[in-house]
């Protein structure tokens, strides 16, 4: 989870970038995609359920329309874990966990920002390194510990060792922002003993994304 300041400060920073937020919907059964081309993300706003009768309603009868007022609690948690500071993010309703309201069709509506920073990357067992010139102090964005993906950290990797893609620890920001927030420069370690393992027997890496903050 999060803390209570990172949250509050990562809420700060996407303000003053809502003038260039994105919304998604996507449909239940489907992926839903968060990319920045220049930045990373930052989740704002996140709902899973069925406000409405009219999104997501082609083809649907109404008896899996009718019920309004479906909102699954946690959304913006599930969410903000998973793709906070990632470039790219895919994700589906299992993110969500238990369904909030049966026979009813579902989406996700999601509005999320890009913010400038640093992207880091570090194969399980290796060295992530932050660090800020002058001055600066980091702050982490967010952090991902696990695999979601089969393109990354795959030289010499057998595929089983990497098939696996729905893979991540649920603490990894917390821990790094904890190990490195406020400091000039800070190495994390990416290995399970430090974010504990989210899907043993698969070849994880991690990766940080980070502002410097300077002195007025």
């Amino acid at each position: 989870m999060l803390s209570s300041l990172l949250r509050s400060a990562l809420v700060l920073a996407a303000v003053c970038c809502l003038t260039s937020a994105e919304s998604v919907i996507t449909c239940d059964d489907r992926m839903q995609r968060l990319s920045c081309d220049h930045g990373v993300v930052s989740v704002l706003t996140v709902a899973y359920g069925r406000t409405d009768s009219q999104t997501c309603s082609e083809g649907k009868p109404p008896a899996q329309l009718a019920n309004t007022a479906c909102s699954q609690a946690g959304a913006l948690e599930a969410l903000s874990n998973r793709c906070n500071g990632k470039k790219v993010c895919e994700v589906d309703k299992a993110i969500f966990g238990a369904d909030p309201c049966r026979g009813t069709y579902k989406y996700i509506q999601t509005t999320y920002t890009c913010l400038p920073a640093y992207h880091v990357v570090a194969c399980e067992l290796s060295t992530a390194e932050l660090y800020c010139e002058q001055e600066g102090v980091i702050k982490v964005i967010g952090a991902f510990y696990g695999r979601n993906d089969r393109t990354t950290c795959i030289y010499g990797r057998s595929y089983d060792k990497i098939e696996q893609v729905n893979c991540f620890s649920t603490t990894a920001t917390r821990v790094v922002a904890a190990r490195c927030n406020g400091k000039g420069r800070c190495s994390v370690y990416a290995v399970n003993s430090v974010f504990q393992d989210p899907c043993s027997g698969i070849n994880k890496y991690l990766e940080v994304a980070y502002s410097c903050i300077y002195p007025l």
